[in-house]
């Protein structure tokens, strides 16, 4: 049933996600005006406050987490804003919030923002509030379980009430510009789609680095690590956009069903096709860093870092290798996708005047997805010159730099699209069961095999790419982590 919903219920509003991106992304929606103004916000959380106290709670958020340009219309948006404490275990308090509510005009959407140990109360707390009618609809926020039946008996929870095309899974990766740029990249342009496959392409890089350290989540990163935490939804998500084939159209039902083919594909992982490491004592941009083990205050084997070689074996993408690595306290936050094209089968050059033919470069595609939104291509062309002692290439940039490219535009934060979506019932950016559920198969497999031979994550310095064995990985096979 397709509905606008005319009503959005937080749940952990008063949490550090709902202060950095939730809260100022719907402000800069109201000042677009892109959210109806009959749309009310209604926040819930175990802290007690009132309305009047939850606003200024946001405007405290606001102003700290949004750019003063994008803040138009503050105070109307508080006004839409109000507040219903409760305590998720107990389902009597479920009915206050259902009378804070109120009864849509045409719809509910519920962002679900809490542990994962609450989802099942809070589904039943709402099913006996009689909340999960055919015009509400629920999105759940990550961590979605720590394995794969973990991950099962959350959907089955969920499912109890909510019917698969009215539960919505966040990746808020998706929401990002460039990211939802590739699709157009591939699919709007005709000439990648010729030469996106085995027989152009040689391997392709996905990177998500970070320099931060564990922060504030401590408790969660441990018992998640690297593997758990980022490969698993975000680098699996990107890696099934690159290698899908082109769905019949830009669709929830088409798009998702043409990644999840690409997950059901990915081969068991090998012994010495994975790396782990964790990080110790260094230096970050010249600011001397602890180790994992001293922020942590106790030993631990949680991998802060991860390598893998992946392949997708289907026809457009047998025998390329998918190298995909993540970590903290890299030396650069960031996060792009590397296309590395094969090199041109004979060179005409080679027998050109001259003492040493020039040497030819491979073409080399790279999407930046943060902190900079851009996307490179390196193309061979002549250096300039007479060419007297033989003609000279060079491999040089034609770049693009989105904000440069669409200048007059908002940067926008990826919950923007993602909380619109919902309101407005849009699945195409949101990931559907069988594909979350074919992501833990895969990775559950890799670390019942780091279980299996023993592997424990190898120490590297903070400020490095990680350990070492992570460039052999891909070196062995003379390939070159993109750095």
């Amino acid at each position: 049933m397709s509905f606008t919903a005319d009503r959005l219920l937080l749940f952990g509003a008063t949490g550090d996600l709902s202060q950095r991106m939730l809260l100022p992304s719907l402000c800069a929606l109201h000042a677009d005006e892109l959210i109806a103004e009959d749309v009310k916000i209604i926040g819930t959380a175990r802290s007690e406050m009132t309305d009047a106290e939850f606003r200024n709670f946001a405007r405290e958020a606001l102003e700290k987490h949004l750019p003063a340009d994008r803040r138009g219309g503050m105070a109307e948006f508080l006004n839409r804003l109000s507040y219903q404490a409760l305590d998720a275990t107990k389902p009597d308090g479920f009915e206050s919030l259902a009378e804070k509510v109120g009864t849509p005009e045409r719809g509910l959407a519920i962002f679900l923002s809490t542990a994962p140990s609450l989802f099942e109360p809070t589904i039943k707390g709402l099913q006996h509030a009689g909340l999960v009618g055919e015009n509400v609809r629920m999105c759940l926020e990550k961590p979605l379980g720590t394995d794969l039946a973990s991950s099962c008996e959350i959907n089955d929870a969920v499912a109890s009430a909510f019917p698969e095309d009215r539960i919505f899974r966040i990746d808020h990766y998706l929401g990002k510009e460039t990211v939802q740029n590739l699709l157009a990249l591939r699919f709007a342009n005709i000439m990648f789609e010729p030469l996106w496959n085995a027989a152009h392409i040689d391997h392709v890089q996905i990177t998500v680095g970070e320099t931060v350290g564990l922060e504030s989540r401590v408790a969660y990163y441990d018992d998640s690590g690297a593997i758990r935490d980022m490969v698993q939804n975000h680098m699996l998500q990107l890696l099934a956009l690159v290698a899908m084939e082109p769905p019949g159209n830009f669709d929830a039902t088409s798009v998702r069903d043409e990644k999840v083919k690409v997950l059901r594909s990915l081969r068991d992982v090998k012994e010495g096709e994975t790396v782990t490491g964790q990080y110790r004592a260094g230096a970050i941009k010249g600011e001397a860093v602890p180790g994992y083990d001293d922020e942590l205050g106790k030993q631990s084997d949680t991998e802060t870092f991860v390598a893998i070689k992946a392949h997708v074996d289907n026809w457009r993408w047998k025998g390329v290798p998918f190298y995909l690595r993540t970590g903290k306290r890299l030396p650069e936050r960031v996060t792009e996708i590397i296309v590395q094209f094969r090199s041109v089968p004979h060179s005409i050059f080679a027998g050109a005047k001259g003492s040493s033919a020039p040497k030819m470069v491979a073409n080399k595609l790279v999407i930046g997805i943060q902190p900079k939104e851009n996307i490179s291509l390196n193309l061979m062309a002549k250096v300039p010159g007479l060419d007297r002692d033989g003609i000279r290439l060079r491999s040089v940039p034609l770049d693009i730099a989105m904000p440069d490219a669409f200048t007059g535009t908002h940067k926008r934060i990826a919950y923007e699209r993602l909380l619109l979506d919902l309101i407005e019932g849009d699945q195409t950016l949101f990931v559907r069961r069988d594909e979350v559920e074919a992501q833990w198969n895969w990775i559950d497999a890799i670390r019942a095999g780091w279980s299996d031979h023993g592997q424990t994550p190898q120490t590297y310095t903070s400020g490095s790419w990680g350990p070492s064995a992570a460039i052999a990985l891909a070196e062995r096979d003379g390939v070159s982590w993109h750095e």
